[in-house]
């Protein structure tokens, strides 16, 4: 039977709860352009597709910049690499109130807000380094849960935007970044499961092969499905129905702490069910919710329970394609998860870009939630052809993991080079 306080006590609970709310803090600010656009695009006149572009480079910029900080915590530590993210935030945070005037002045923002994205690999090294083999799983769920800082962001956000303007809305942003920093600097500790740095070539080693073109195809749907719908969702609201900002930003929230609550549950239902079969469900969904969306259009309510359905789905779904990366990559889940984990961001920044597209020049959003939903299916085709590898090879039907004695398939072995931890 689970016993909770034996997982706590089996590693570093502090660095956990720290690399937590590290996650969740910079997961709020990644999405802060979001939550304010409905105030953002009244302010500066945006067309549909200016819109998507300022929704879309924050998503783009933080998936480039993943790679670069996760090099900098292998020769500075994980804990290190946190604080310097933090003080980056803080200046573009800084950059925000001083300077954002104009539309190129937002595109610029934009791609400072990046360094809040590019915490994913980081945050869940940390927060899982201190962790034995058979709590890593639990542990990254935890600390991946961190995605209800989008939640947070688009209940604040709004209220604060409204109160003091949207531009001061970034100089509060810049203080409170204290707080994760100075709870990082108390609490945490760095973890000792790295005693080696890892390659270029072993951080590119799962692109090597068809199995990590398919798990960062399919994480674009998920996670970035998720990133890109909760920027894009407060000025849908706003504009597609009438309601206030801050009211758009509320039934954000609801969509985005359903998505980030229900990773963990995804996590756990791999274990049971099968991370292929959880993202069968998730994929088909996904897909149905979506053409639900096109067609509700003109019903704020039944719009809003699709969303709850369709975010449910994609944060399950993150879940459970985590499941399956330890299983494939047993002795390199760290560089092959953080590879994955940045492809499958990049998958976000098409959703607003695709949405104002089929606004401005088909008049309705559509077209952009059918081809949404046409790479889902796309996917979940793709997902049940690989399956049928997988499960012959690393996994056992339904992607559950292989009892503890059973050898691991030579050709997979081959593959694999050795990391510590």
């Amino acid at each position: 039977m689970f016993n909770f306080r034996e997982f706590l006590r089996s590693g570093h609970a502090p660095t956990l709860w720290s690399a937590f709310l590290y996650f969740g803090f910079s997961f709020a600010i990644w999405s802060i352009n979001g939550s304010m656009a409905p105030f953002i695009t009244e302010s500066l006149h945006l067309s549909p597709t200016q819109k998507g572009l300022m929704l879309s480079i924050p998503i783009f910029a933080g998936a480039f910049m993943r790679f670069p900080l996760g090099l900098l915590a292998q020769y500075i530590g994980r804990k290190k690499a946190t604080l310097v993210e933090m003080a980056g935030i803080a200046i573009a945070m800084a950059y925000g109130y001083f300077f954002v005037q104009t539309f190129d002045d937002l595109l610029a923002m934009g791609v400072l807000l990046g360094v809040a994205g590019a915490s994913f690999g980081v945050a869940m090294s940390l927060g899982s380094g201190s962790f034995p083999p058979r709590y890593k799983g639990l542990a990254m769920g935890i600390v991946g849960a961190g995605n209800v800082g989008t939640a947070v962001a688009a209940l604040l956000a709004p209220l604060l935007a409204q109160r003091y303007g949207w531009q001061a809305v970034y100089g509060l942003a810049s203080l409170s970044v204290a707080a994760p920093a100075l709870v990082m600097v108390v609490f945490a500790q760095e973890p000792p499961d790295l005693a080696a740095h890892s390659t270029l070539r072993e951080h590119l080693g799962c692109l090597f092969e068809k199995d990590g073109w398919a798990f960062s195809l399919i994480y674009a749907v998920t996670f970035g499905g998720f990133v890109g719908l909760a920027a894009f969702l407060p000025s849908y609201f706003y504009e597609q129905f009438g309601v206030s900002k801050v009211q758009a930003g509320q039934l954000t929230m609801l969509a985005a702490f359903l998505g980030a609550a229900l990773r963990v549950m995804g996590g756990w239902l791999s274990d049971l069910w099968g991370g292929v079969n959880t993202l069968t469900g998730v994929l088909v969904l996904v897909a149905l919710t979506l053409v639900g969306c096109a067609f509700a259009q003109g019903s704020l309510t039944l719009t809003v329970l699709l969303f709850l359905l369709c975010f449910s789905a994609l944060g399950a779904g993150n879940g459970a394609l985590f499941q399956l990366v330890p299983l494939r990559w047993p002795l390199t889940t760290a560089v092959a998860g953080s590879m994955i984990g940045e492809l499958g961001a990049l998958g976000g920044g098409f959703i607003p870009n695709g949405m104002g597209l089929a606004k401005q020049y088909a008049g309705s959003y559509t077209l952009g939630f059918l081809g949404f939903a046409a790479c889902a299916v796309l996917v979940l085709a793709l997902l049940r052809r690989m399956q049928i590898r997988w499960t012959r090879t690393w996994a056992e039907k339904g992607g559950r993991a292989r009892p503890a004695a059973a050898p691991a398939p030579a050709q997979t072995q081959a593959r694999q080079r050795p990391l510590a931890g």
